[in-house]
């Protein structure tokens, strides 16, 4: 994961991944993670999705976690959110922006994913997952999913892929397969395929783009 390609994306608004509705595919299938009002979902490179207040809504909290912190500021100054910034206690660059809606608290963490601990991001119920491992070049994908189950402890997903000709296409966002989503995840949950539907994150249309959405259970 490039640091400065994500910062630049942002800094040039090239951020069409950034949905302007909330994605029907949350909405859809969320309910099928069985989660109890009140839960907390990790949101893993969440930009400034407004997944998120949706999510809050529904009664649940948020955690996130995005590398670039003009996202967060954005997503906090669009939302109409008052928020406040806490310094990480060990790395000061690292910062979690703090806010409330609904009722319900969100808070985003600014930092390198890997660099963050299950200690700092604290318990969460359930990971959902739409546009963070689609966005990992194929050589960090193992490095990140281990990251996501640590992070999580193992909690259960709701996860969102994209899968599309290669040679057609270079991502991000990436494509990537049911063997190559079974190579990640299948030895630590119980994997679900829900649906595989025309994707709402196709930038080209003259392509054949497909979003499966995956259900990841605890075994």
């Amino acid at each position: 994961m490039n640091p400065e390609f994500w910062q630049t994306r942002w800094q040039e608004k090239r951020i069409g991944f950034n949905q302007s509705q909330v994605n029907p595919l949350l909405v859809k299938y969320f309910s099928e993670l069985n989660l109890s009002v009140g839960s907390r979902i990790f949101v893993p490179l969440c930009g400034k999705s407004i997944d998120m207040v949706w999510l809050a809504h529904q009664g649940f909290d948020v955690v996130g976690i995005e590398l670039v912190e003009s996202a967060a500021q954005e997503f906090f100054i669009e939302q109409a959110i008052s928020y406040t910034v806490i310094e990480h206690s060990k790395q000061t660059d690292i910062k979690c922006y703090q806010g409330e809606i609904a009722g319900r608290t969100i808070d985003l963490w600014v930092a390198n994913i890997f660099t963050l601990s299950a200690d700092d991001i604290g318990h969460v119920d359930a990971v959902y997952d739409r546009a963070a491992l689609i966005a990992m070049p194929a050589e960090l994908r193992p490095q990140y999913s281990e990251k996501i189950r640590t992070l999580s402890c193992n909690a259960s997903q709701l996860l969102l892929t994209l899968n599309y000709d290669q040679n057609e296409r270079s991502g991000p966002p990436f494509s990537i397969s049911q063997e190559q989503v079974q190579q990640y995840y299948g030895n630590d949950y119980q994997m679900n395929k829900l649906e595989e539907e025309p994707s709402t994150l196709n930038a080209a249309p003259e392509m054949a783009v497909t979003e499966p959405v995956w259900l990841l259970g605890q075994k």
